[in-house]
C-alpha cells in the first residue's frame, strides 16, 4: 500500500512509512485483526479527506472509509487477516498476500477516482 500511498499523496514522510509497519499481518503479524492493506487504505482516505481539527466534519472521511470497507469485503468476503491468509495461502489459494494488496490498491484507486468525478 506504500506504493499506492506515494502515488496518491506524493512523497511520503518517513514517519508515515514507519507508522504503517505494524499494520501488516493483521496487526504485528498476529493474523487476528483487520487486513493491513485495508487498514493502510483507510489511513490514506483519512490523509486525503480527514479533518484537521475537531470542528471540521469527519463525514466525508467516514463515508469513503465505510464505502471502501464494503467494497473490500465484497471482493474478499472478509476484512480479517486470518481468513484472507487462508484464502491466499490455503489449498488452491492465490499464493501471496501481494495479490490482496494489489486488489486493495485497485479498489482504493477506483473509489478515489469516482470521488473526484463526483466533485
Amino acid at each position: 500500500m506504500l506504493a499506492a500511498g506515494g502515488h496518491i499523496l506524493g512523497q511520503l514522510d518517513p514517519r508515515m512509512v514507519k507508522m504503517t509497519t505494524s499494520l501488516s499481518g493483521g496487526v504485528g503479524g498476529t493474523y487476528q485483526e483487520m487486513c493491513g492493506a485495508l487498514s493502510a487504505s483507510v489511513l490514506l482516505i483519512g490523509a486525503l479527506y480527514g479533518r484537521n481539527n475537531v470542528r471540521e466534519d469527519d463525514g466525508p472521511a467516514y463515508q469513503l472509509a465505510s464505502c471502501y470497507r464494503q467494497r473490500f469485503d465484497a471482493e474478499f468476503a472478509t476484512t480479517r487477516c486470518g481468513p484472507l491468509r487462508e484464502q491466499v495461502h490455503g489449498p488452491g489459494g492465490l499464493g501471496s498476500c501481494a495479490f490482496v494488496v494489489e486488489k486493495a490498491a485497485l479498489i482504493l484507486l477506483k473509489l478515489l477516482a469516482e470521488q473526484e468525478e463526483a466533485a
